[in-house]
């Protein structure tokens, strides 16, 4: 599609793909919402998801206490921990998984600075993609852009954090034997890159669910840009 057809139908494009309504229900309100402002409300929505995503998370138990995002050892190691339990290891395992879970908590403040960098330079292919997207656009989105930065800035701190726990190098050790017969993802045997990876996992799918949040209602995002382009989306 060229960038003339896409601005001429930038209105209703954001429309059906945010509100998921009828285009006749919307028709109205559709002639009043510029192209600009279709891009101004979509940045908004993002950045406004993100940093609530970011508030949620980066803080004790964020992560911990969240069911959806809670980090605890890979499946494949949950054998192996049963019989460290059995050992009385037990306590020493629910350190290792409450370091992990404060490593993801205290890395992810540090992913503010990117991911407004990403929004703001969002492109009109982007939002043709976010928006014809299903639910899980805006996650896709952040993922292709900021996952490999973001581990590389988040991976310092998730080591400063996994190294104070000792039975970490128990955890490397089992999971090192585990990827060796194939039990175990390789960049899994490793615990830092392991956690940081489900860190992203979580911080995605919470911005996701955030943005999802306030199409559906955008007097919740409390933003006036966000009210402006999405309000005139309901009928």
């Amino acid at each position: 599609m060229h960038r003339r057809q896409f601005n001429s139908n930038a209105s209703a494009l954001l429309a059906l793909a945010l509100a998921g309504m009828p285009a006749w229900a919307q028709a109205i309100n559709l002639s009043a919402l510029s192209n600009a402002d279709a891009t101004a409300g979509l940045k908004a929505t993002l950045e406004k998801g993100a940093s609530a995503a970011i508030s949620l998370l980066g803080q004790e138990d964020g992560f911990m206490n969240n069911p959806k995002v809670r980090i605890g050892l890979p499946k494949p190691l949950d054998e192996v921990a049963g019989m460290l339990r059995r050992f009385g290891q037990g306590h020493q395992l629910d350190e290792l998984v409450t370091a992990m879970n404060r490593a993801a908590e205290q890395a992810i403040p540090l992913a503010k600075g990117l991911l407004h960098d990403t929004i703001q330079s969002l492109t009109i292919t982007d939002a043709k993609s976010i928006l014809s997207g299903g639910d899980n656009s805006v996650t896709q989105f952040f993922e292709a852009k900021t996952r490999e930065p973001l581990s590389q800035r988040f991976l310092p701190d998730v080591s400063k954090v996994t190294a104070r726990v000792g039975v970490a190098e128990k955890y490397k050790q089992v999971a090192s034997k585990a990827a060796s017969v194939g039990l175990l993802k390789q960049e899994d045997a490793q615990l830092d890159t392991y956690v940081t990876a489900r860190a992203l996992d979580g911080l995605y799918l919470v911005i996701g669910e955030k943005e999802r949040e306030f199409r559906s209602n955008p007097l919740a995002a409390g933003s006036a840009v966000i009210e402006k382009a999405l309000g005139a989306l309901r009928p």
